[in-house]
C-alpha cells in the first residue's frame, strides 16, 4: 500500500506540472484547454489508467485547487 501512496504523489505531481506548465504558455484558452485535455487522456492511456468521468472530473478539480 505505501507503493500505490508513491505512485499517487508522483502521478499527481506530474499531471500538476504538465498542467501548469501548458497554464502559462501564452495560447487562447479553449486551445489551453484541449491541451491540458489531451495530455491527460495520454498520460492515462500510456500508463492504462481508466477513470470514469466523475474521477477525472475529481482530478481536474485537484490539479486546480494545486495551481491556485
Amino acid at each position: 500500500m505505501k507503493g500505490l501512496g508513491y505512485v499517487g504523489a508522483f502521478l499527481g505531481g506530474a499531471l500538476a506540472g504538465a498542467a501548469i506548465g501548458i497554464l502559462i504558455a501564452p495560447d487562447k484558452g479553449s486551445n489551453t484547454r484541449q491541451k491540458i485535455s489531451d495530455t491527460v487522456d495520454e498520460f492515462l492511456k500510456k500508463h492504462n489508467i481508466k477513470l470514469n468521468r466523475n474521477e477525472v472530473g475529481d482530478l481536474i478539480e485537484d490539479l486546480e485547487e494545486a495551481a491556485d
